[in-house]
């Protein structure tokens, strides 16, 4: 094996929950591809405090992952926030993409209230608020700007992923993102946002479906693989 890249994965780990082996499992089928030895850390969001630097300290890489509400939303956009500061290789899915969203609104366009509507159902700034259309157990098809770097990682335009979620990007606060620089550069059917990119930063990805769904050994996520590729070129 060649470099070894520790990936911390930022969420509150249930043993019942499939969805945190595949995480797991979905950067082995990345590191087998590229010829490098990933080891994988959970980070429990409660254990993510205000020294968050030493919480990160020596990790190559962050993911935030699904299945959310987070047991602390705050531990949380730290981590994000480090990773988006420090210039680390971030990767979010489902809930990861929406703690993102509530990050950079908060820290970059000063909405100190963003909040998400799940956790929150009176939140003022609802950034993140229900789908008009829950997105449990489906596979749809995501649309990518041709100009995004997620289109050039997938080498097409539309692909199709698998969701699993009921809250995503309130469309009100799509252009303050946009004029922030976290841009929506891929969308579903309806025209909701499914992808964040921070074009600004080495890889800064967000996505509201969930791509370690779709991996496997030998044909590892795309996704993933282009996350992974940017860690062990740090």
């Amino acid at each position: 094996m060649g470099k070894r890249i520790r990936a911390g994965i930022i969420g509150d780990y249930h043993p019942l929950v499939q969805g945190y082996a595949v995480i797991s499992e979905a950067l082995q089928h990345a590191a087998t591809a590229l010829a490098v030895d990933v080891e994988t850390q959970w980070l429990p969001t409660a254990t993510l405090s205000s020294a968050v630097e030493q919480d990160l300290a020596g990790y190559d890489a962050l993911w935030c992952g699904p299945w959310g509400p987070y047991q602390n939303m705050d531990g949380a956009l730290r981590a994000i926030r480090y990773a988006r500061e420090r210039r680390l290789p971030f990767l979010g899915t489902c809930a990861g993409f929406q703690h993102a969203a509530i990050e950079y609104a908060r820290s970059v366009l000063g909405l100190a209230n963003a909040d998400h509507a799940e956790s929150n159902p009176d939140a003022p700034l609802a950034v993140i608020a229900p789908l008009p259309r829950p997105l449990l157990g489906r596979t749809g098809a995501v649309v990518l700007d041709p100009a995004s770097r997620t289109a050039s990682i997938y080498r097409r335009t539309e692909v199709a992923e698998q969701y699993r979620c009921e809250f995503g990007l309130n469309p009100e606060y799509l252009a303050p993102l946009h004029s922030g620089g976290l841009r929506v550069s891929g969308v579903d059917e309806e025209g909701t946002a499914a992808v964040l990119e921070f074009r600004e930063h080495p890889f800064f990805v967000a996505t509201l479906f969930m791509p370690e769904r779709r991996s496997r050994v030998k044909e590892p996520h795309p996704l993933i693989t282009a996350y992974l590729a940017a860690a062990a070129a740090a």
